[in-house]
């Protein structure tokens, strides 16, 4: 088999396959072993545990090899594997690289859910033109914690990775805040104490060098679409442009959208230093989203959702919410296969 991959490989047009994607096959096979390892494990509730996205996700990846790419983007400060998926059209010249990641808080299960149901959708209708790269879950060691937390019933917020580090605030870019706010309300402001000082952070850095045209980071809690800058006042020189991409999503959503907005003009006391969103931009100079996805978990009418750490960030019924997630994220990749580049250049 490996030979006949090989000589494919050797015939095939350039610009059939690029050499990023030639990479991903190494890892086809591997994924497939990995997951036939995982245990069987099932959630009660409505969110599926780490083993049962990749479940569902494997079926894609053995079915179509050549559209759904796995590959390791990197290993956690546990060293358990970061697993991403490439998906094109092989057959297409891709003209346009998105980038779409979740779960990097532990607890916010809904961000996984909304990718792992987006691979989904673009594996049986793949874009033409468009290389997505998605990964459903950043921070897997806090996960798996949570995922314990769960299954022993603990009550425990977890944020962090395996080290109690926030991986929103490990990256590069406006660490240092400037605001006047910083002295009264420091916690705010607070980043980690150095730029990329974890593993997971720096896979993500590692896969940005292949430079992407849009990046989406997918959290929870809020409702909103955000833009650079996170840890500046001032806007960007192409604010105009994030914010029509931005209202191309909300759009898509019909009812409740989800509203588009600076994420350091979401309140005059708020910034957020050393975000993925703005090192994504500010550094690779990719036009970066922030999407929190629902409005919360909690319920005035459930009064145990208002104790229950995880129902703070994952509604009850997730299904609404993952179709609005999706929708956006459909609307941005597929008008960028629609109408080309010039989408993203205003």
């Amino acid at each position: 088999m490996s030979f006949l991959l090989l000589l494919w490989f050797m015939v095939a047009p350039s610009q059939a396959i690029t050499p990023v994607r030639a990479k991903s096959y190494h890892h086809h096979d591997r994924y497939l072993r990995w997951v036939s390892r995982l245990p069987h494990e099932h959630n009660p509730d409505a969110y599926r545990q780490i083993s049962e996205f990749h479940r569902d996700i494997a079926p894609w990846v053995a079915s179509k090899p050549g559209v759904v790419r796995p590959f390791i983007v990197g290993r956690t400060v546990e060293k358990r594997s970061i697993w991403g998926f490439r998906i094109s059209r092989p057959d297409r010249e891709v003209h346009t690289r998105v980038l779409v990641f979740g779960g990097i808080h532990a607890l916010e299960w809904i961000s996984t859910e909304t990718a792992a149901a987006f691979i989904e959708f673009l594996a049986e209708i793949p874009p033409d033109g468009v290389e997505v790269v998605v990964i459903p879950l950043l921070n897997v060691d806090g996960r798996v914690r949570v995922e314990a937390d769960r299954k022993a019933g603990r009550n425990v917020y977890r944020r962090g990775n395996a080290r109690q580090v926030d991986l929103n605030r490990d990256f590069e870019i406006n660490r240092e805040p400037k605001a006047i706010w910083r002295h009264i309300i420091p916690g705010y402001y607070a980043h980690s104490k150095a730029p990329l000082s974890q593993p997971e952070s720096k896979a993500l850095d590692r896969l940005l060098h292949e430079r992407f045209d849009v990046a989406v980071s997918l959290h929870a809690f809020g409702g909103f679409i955000y833009v650079p800058w996170a840890g500046l006042w001032e806007r960007t020189d192409d604010w105009k442009t994030f914010h029509r991409l931005g209202h191309i999503m909300s759009q898509a959503q019909g009812a409740h959208a989800y509203k588009v907005r600076q994420l350091s003009r979401w309140g005059f006391f708020f910034r957020a230093q050393g975000s993925e969103l703005d090192h994504m931009y500010g550094k690779y100079g990719t036009k970066s989203f922030l999407i929190e996805l629902t409005r919360s978990g909690l319920d005035p009418f459930r009064p145990n959702t208002w104790k229950e750490y995880f129902r703070w960030y994952n509604p009850i019924e997730p299904d609404r919410h993952v179709d609005k997630g999706v929708s956006a994220l459909r609307a941005l990749v597929y008008t960028i296969s629609f109408e080309g580049r010039d989408v993203l250049d205003g």
